[in-house]
C-alpha cells in the first residue's frame, strides 16, 4: 500500500512538472466548448470561471487530485466538432458523448488517454477513420462508436485492447476484413459490427471469443462458408449473421453447440443443404430467422420452445409444431421457393400472432377458413403465391388488421364487402389476381387506407364515390380491369394522393376539374381509356413528376403551363386529339421527356417533334376565321392529290427497287395499316424495347391470333434502310432454334406518306437477358420476379455458342453478328436463349453480291461500345473473330453481374482485367452474388464451375484475335463444364 501512494505521489509530481494540473483540465474544457456549436453552448453555461471545474455539468473529479475523471455529455443535442484538446484530460476514466451531433473525425489526441476504460461516441455524425492512436488506450473496456459515418478498415492494432468487454461499430462505413488479431479479446461478451462494409471470411481466431454473449455481424458483405468458429462459442445468447453472402451448409449438431441462444438470425444469405433437426433443442430459444436462403428438407418441432416469438424460415410442414409456441408473435417465411399447398393449421397458431408473412414461397391452394381465429394479425403477407379461390369469409373478424398483401396471386371471386369493417388497414393490395365483380362502396369505410390497389384483375362497373372518402390515400391503383364511366368528380377530395392510376380501363367522359386538386400528386396515369374533352386545369400540380394521358380521346390544345413544370420527368400525350400550337418551353424542349406523336392536327413545336409548321407565328389566341378555314380546306385538298401521287410514285418506285428481292423470301406480307392497328397505334404501353435503328412494339395479329415483336426502323436515323436490308438478308436462309425466328417484314408508307420499314420477329416472353442480369436498372412493373440461377445461366451460355457456331461454321455463307450482347439475347417461355437483331450482321463470303453488302458497310466501330473487338476501332473489317470478342464480354458480364461499362472500369483497368486478376482464389468475391446459391460438397464445386465459365470469357475476349477461341472451343468447353455440374448435382442428391 505505501509502495502505490508512493507511485501515485511520484506520478502527481511528474505531471505538475510537465504543467498538467486541473488548470490543464479546465482549459482543455473550456477550449472543447468553444469548438461546440454557438447556438448548442448554452447547455454548458456552468463551463465558466465563476464555478469550480468539479461544479461543471456533465463533469466528475477525482476525490484527491479533483482533476477530470468523468466526462458524461450525452444526449445534450450537442453539436460541432471534438476539440483535440480532450487528450490533454489525462486523468479521464469515462467519457460519453452518445446522441449529439458532433461531426467531424474523432481526434488524434485521444490516444493520450491511457487511464480510459469507457468511451461512448455512438449516435454522431463523425467521419474519417478511426483513428490508429486510439489502441494506445489500453485499459478500455467499453469502446463504443455505432452510428456514424466512420470509413477505412478495422486497423490489426485492435487486438491490443485486449481488457474490451463491449466493442460495437455497428452501423458505419467501415471496409476491408475483420483482422484476425480480435481473437485476442478474450473478455468480450459483446461484439456489434453490423450494417457496415465489412468483407471476407469471419478469422477463424473467433473461436478464442469463449465469454462472448451477443455477436452481431449482420447486413455487411461477409463470404465464404458459414464461420465453423461460431460453434465454439458455446456462451452465445445472440447471433446475429443475416443478409451477408455465407454459403455452405449449416452442422446438424448446432443446436447441441450452441445451446444458450436466446436470438438466431441467418436469413438473407446462401446457405444451403437441410435445417438441424437439433435446433428443437435450444430450449431458451425466443427469436429464429433462416429466411431467404436455400435452405431444404424437413423443418424440425419447436414443441421445446415455448418461448418463441419470431420464426422466419422456409417448408411448411413444421408449422403445425408451432400451435404449441403460445407466444409466437411473428412468423416470417417469405422469400423462400418452398412450394406445396398452405396447411390449414395454420388457423391454430397462437392468438398472438401479429405477423404472418408467406411471401415468395410459392405455396397453393386455398387460404384456410378458418384464418380469422388469428383475431391479434395486424400484417398478412401472401403475396407472389400461387394462391386460388376466394376469400376466405373469417378474414371479416381481423379488425386489427393494418396490412394485407395478396397481390401475384390466381385468386378469384368477389372483392368481398367485409373488408370494409376492417377499420384500422393502411394497405391493401389484390392486384395481378382474378378477382371480378365491381369494387365494393364498403372500401370507403376504410379510412386509414393509404395504398389500395387492385390493379390487374376482371373488375367491372363504375368507381364507387365512397372510394373518394378515404382522404388519406397516398396511392390509388384500379389499372388494368374493365371500368366504365366517368372519373369521380369528388377526386379532389384525395388532397393526399400521391399516385393515381386508372390506366387501361373503359372509363369516358371528361376528365374533372377538380383533379387540380390533388397538390401532392406526382405520378398520374389515365392512359388506355376512352377520356374526352380539354385538359383541365391542373397548373397547382408542380410538384407532379409523370404523366400518362395517351390513347384517348383528348381534344383541344396542349396546356402552356406544362412547360412549367420543372419535376416532370415523363409526359405522354400520344394518340389523342389535341390540336394547334405545341409548346416550346421547358420540358417541350426534350423529345425524350415528351411523347405527343398520332395528334395528327399538332403544328409548331421544335423540329425534333417532326410537326408541320402553324399558319400563325404565335400560338392561336382567338378562333380562326372563315377564310383561313377555306384556305385549309383548300390546302388539305392538295395534300390529298399530292399524297395519292406520292404514293403511286413510290409504289413504281419500290417496283424497281434492286432491294425488293431482299423482302421476296418472305411469302406473308403485312401491311403497315395492320401493324398500326396491332399495335394499338403504335402505342407505348405495347413497347418492349428499343434500339440503335428503332423501336420494339409486342402485337397481336387478329387473324392468326398471334403475339408478335414488330421492330419498327426509324428511317430518319442514319444507315436504318442499310440495317434493315442487312437484318432481312442475314436471316432471310438461316435455321437454328437459338435464332430468333423472322416471320415477315413490311416494306411501304405510312398514311402520312413516309418511307416505313418494319421486321416481325416470334414474340420472346421474358424480355432480354440484359433486364435479367441487372433488374435494378429496370422499371419496377416490368423487373423479373427472380434472379437467373447458375444452371440457366450455363444453358443461356451454351445456347449463344451454338447459334455462333452455326453462323460462323455451318451456314452456307458464314455471318458475322457484330453486335452481340445482353440486350439482343432475348429469352422465351423457357428461358432458351434467341440471338436477335442483325442490324449490323455481315455476309462474309461475299461473291455475286459484293456491291450489295459494300454499300451495307459504314465506317466506325462496328457493335457497341465495350462489347466491340478493339480491333474494330482501329478500322478492322467485321469478322468472327470479333464475335468471339464480343461473346467473352458477355460471359464476363453474366456470371460477374457486371458490365463492361461499370464506373468501377476505366484506363486499363478492365472488366477482363478484373476477372482475371481474381482467378482462381478469390472468383467467388467477384461472382455475382445471386447466383452463388449452392455449394455442392463432392466432385464439382461452384467455385470450380465459375472459375472455368469465367476462363472460357477471359480465352474468348484475348485482345488479339488470333489468341482466341474458335467458336467452337468455346461451346466445347461451355457442353462440358455444364455436363460436370449435371454429374456433381445427381451424386450430390444420392
Amino acid at each position: 500500500m505505501k509502495l502505490f501512494l508512493l507511485f501515485s505521489l511520484i506520478s502527481l509530481m511528474l505531471l505538475e512538472a510537465h504543467g498538467f494540473t486541473d488548470e490543464t483540465d479546465r482549459q482543455a474544457l473550456l477550449e472543447f466548448k468553444s469548438q461546440v456549436s454557438e447556438d448548442k453552448r448554452v447547455v454548458l453555461s456552468s463551463w465558466n470561471h465563476s464555478l469550480p471545474l468539479c461544479n461543471w455539468k456533465g463533469v466528475t473529479c477525482g476525490g484527491k487530485h479533483k482533476r477530470v475523471t468523468h466526462l458524461h455529455l450525452g444526449k445534450l443535442s450537442l453539436g460541432g466538432v471534438i476539440s483535440p484538446s480532450i487528450g490533454n484530460l489525462s486523468f479521464l476514466i469515462s467519457l460519453d458523448l452518445y446522441d449529439n451531433s458532433f461531426g467531424g473525425t474523432i481526434p488524434q489526441e485521444v490516444g493520450n488517454l491511457f487511464r480510459l476504460e469507457y468511451l461512448d461516441m455512438g449516435l454522431n455524425i463523425l467521419g474519417g477513420q478511426i483513428p490508429i492512436g486510439l489502441y494506445n488506450c489500453s485499459r478500455l473496456v467499453k469502446l463504443r462508436l455505432d452510428s456514424n459515418h466512420l470509413g477505412g478498415g478495422v486497423s490489426w492494432e485492435l487486438g491490443s485492447l485486449t481488457k474490451l468487454v463491449h466493442l460495437i461499430f455497428y452501423e458505419n462505413n467501415l471496409q476491408g476484413k475483420l483482422p484476425a488479431s480480435l481473437g485476442n479479446l478474450t473478455s468480450l461478451q459483446k461484439l456489434a459490427f453490423s450494417n457496415n462494409n465489412l468483407e471476407g471470411e469471419i478469422p477463424s481466431e473467433v473461436a478464442k471469443l469463449t465469454q462472448i454473449q451477443s455477436l452481431q455481424l449482420f447486413a455487411n458483405n461477409f463470404s465464404g462458408v458459414f464461420p465453423p468458429a461460431i460453434y465454439n462459442l458455446s456462451s452465445l445468447e445472440l447471433l446475429g449473421l443475416a443478409y451477408n453472402n455465407f454459403l455452405g451448409h449449416l452442422r446438424l449438431d448446432f443446436g447441441i453447440l450452441l445451446p444458450n441462444l436466446v436470438s438466431l438470425n441467418v436469413g438473407g444469405n446462401y446457405l444451403t443443404g437441410s435445417i438441424p433437426v437439433t435446433l428443437s433443442n435450444i430450449s431458451t430459444l425466443e427469436r429464429l430467422g433462416m429466411n431467404e436462403n436455400h435452405l431444404t428438407g424437413s423443418i424440425p418441432t419447436f414443441g421445446k420452445a415455448p418461448n418463441l416469438e419470431r420464426n422466419s424460415y422456409g417448408d411448411f410442414e413444421f408449422l403445425t409444431s408451432l400451435t404449441n409456441c403460445t407466444k409466437l408473435e411473428v412468423l416470417e417465411i417469405g422469400q423462400n421457393r418452398l412450394g406445396g399447398d398452405l396447411p390449414v393449421s395454420i388457423a391454430n397458431l397462437s392468438t398472438k400472432l401479429i405477423t404472418f408473412d408467406l411471401g415468395g414461397t410459392l405455396i397453393s391452394g386455398r387460404i384456410p377458413h378458418d384464418i380469422g381465429n388469428l383475431i391479434s394479425l395486424q400484417k398478412i403477407l401472401l403475396d407472389q403465391n400461387m394462391l386460388i379461390g376466394p376469400l376466405p369469409t373469417s378474414l371479416g373478424k381481423l379488425l386489427n388488421l393494418r396490412v394485407l398483401s395478396l397481390h401475384s396471386n390466381t385468386l378469384s371471386g368477389e372483392i368481398p364487402a367485409f373488408i370494409g369493417n376492417m377499420s384500422m388497414l393502411e394497405t391493401l393490395n389484390l392486384s395481378n389476381n382474378s378477382f371480378q365483380g365491381i369494387v365494393p362502396p364498403s372500401l370507403g369505410k376504410c379510412s386509414n387506407l393509404l395504398h389500395l390497389r387492385i390493379d390487374s384483375n376482371k373488375l367491372n362497373g363504375s368507381i364507387p364515390l365512397e372510394i373518394m372518402q378515404i382522404q388519406r390515400l397516398v396511392l390509388l391503383d384500379m389499372s388494368g380491369n374493365s371500368l366504365f364511366g366517368s372519373l369521380p368528380e369528388d377526386i379532389g377530395q384525395l388532397e393526399n394522393l400521391g399516385t393515381l392510376s386508372l390506366a387501361d380501363n373503359r372509363l369516358s367522359g371528361k376528365l374533372p376539374k377538380t383533379i387540380g386538386n390533388c397538390l401532392t400528386m406526382e405520378n398520374l396515369y389515365l392512359q388506355g381509356n376512352h377520356f374526352d374533352g380539354d385538359i383541365p386545369d391542373i397548373k397547382g400540380l408542380v410538384g407532379v413528376k409523370e404523366v400518362d394521358l395517351s390513347n384517348n380521346n383528348l381534344t383541344g390544345v396542349i396546356p402552356e403551363y406544362l412547360a412549367n413544370f420543372t419535376k416532370l420527368k415523363y409526359l405522354n400525350l400520344s394518340v389523342n386529339r389535341f390540336e394547334g400550337w405545341v409548346p416550346t418551353k421547358g420540358i417541350f424542349q426534350n423529345t425524350s421527356i415528351v411523347s405527343i406523336f398520332g395528334n395528327n392536327d399538332l403544328c409548331g413545336g421544335i423540329t425534333e417533334f417532326q410537326l408541320n409548321p402553324c399558319l400563325s407565328q404565335e400560338p392561336p389566341k382567338v378562333a380562326i376565321g372563315v377564310s383561313i378555314g377555306i384556305s385549309l380546306l383548300f390546302l388539305l385538298f392538295m395534300a390529298s392529290v399530292s399524297l395519292i401521287w406520292f404514293r403511286k410514285r413510290k409504289k413504281n418506285k419500290e417496283t424497281n427497287n434492286p432491294t425488293q428481292s431482299t423482302l421476296e423470301v418472305f411469302h406473308e406480307k403485312i401491311s403497315y395499316g395492320d401493324l398500326r392497328n396491332a399495335t394499338n397505334f403504335f402505342s407505348l404501353s405495347n413497347m418492349v424495347g428499343s434500339g440503335s435503328f428503332g423501336t420494339v412494339f409486342k402485337a397481336l395479329l387478329p387473324n392468326e391470333n398471334k403475339v408478335v415483336a414488330v421492330k419498327v426502323l426509324n428511317m430518319q436515323r442514319r444507315g436504318a434502310m442499310k440495317s434493315f436490308m442487312a437484318e432481312c438478308e442475314s436471316l432471310k436462309d438461316v435455321r437454328h432454334r437459338n435464332l430468333v425466328k423472322l416471320l415477315t417484314a413490311c416494306s411501304s408508307i405510312d398514311f402520312q406518306g413516309n418511307e416505313f420499314r418494319a421486321l416481325i420477329y416470334e414474340f420472346m416472353p421474358n424480355g432480354s437477358l440484359d433486364m435479367w442480369l441487372h433488374p435494378e436498372e429496370v422499371e419496377k412493373i416490368r423487373r423479373p420476379s427472380r434472379t437467373l440461377t447458375l444452371l440457366e445461366r450455363l444453358n443461356i451460355a451454351v445456347d449463344v455458342a451454338s447459334v455462333l457456331e452455326y453462323l460462323h461454321v455451318r451456314c452456307h455463307t458464314p455471318i458475322a453478328h457484330c453486335d452481340l450482347k445482353p440486350s439482343n439475347v432475348l429469352l422465351d417461355d423457357d428461358f432458351i436463349a434467341h440471338v436477335s437483331d442483325f442490324g449490323l450482321a455481315r455476309l462474309l463470303l461475299k461473291f455475286d453480291q459484293e456491291s450489295f453488302f459494300n454499300q451495307l458497310s459504314s465506317a466506325g466501330v462496328r457493335g457497341t461500345i465495350g462489347y466491340a473487338a478493339p480491333e474494330y476501332g482501329m478500322g478492322g473489317q467485321p469478322s468472327i473473330h470479333g464475335d468471339v470478342y464480343s461473346f467473352g464480354v458477355l460471359l464476363l458480364e453474366m456470371f460477374t453481374g457486371k458490365r463492361p461499362s461499370n464506373e468501377l472500369f476505366g484506363g486499363n483497368f478492365t472488366l477482363h482485367s478484373y476477372t482475371k486478376s481474381a482467378l482462381p482464389e478469390r472468383v467467388l468475391d467477384i461472382a455475382d452474388k445471386s447466383i452463388i446459391n449452392s455449394n455442392l460438397r463432392d466432385g464439382f464445386t461452384v467455385a470450380e464451375c465459375l472459375t472455368l465459365v469465367l476462363n472460357v470469357g477471359l480465352r474468348c475476349g484475348e485482345e488479339s484475335p488470333t489468341n482466341r477461341y474458335a467458336t467452337s472451343e468455346a461451346l466445347k468447353e461451355l457442353v462440358s463444364i455444364r455436363e460436370r455440374f449435371f454429374k456433381s448435382r445427381r451424386s450430390l442428391r444420392r
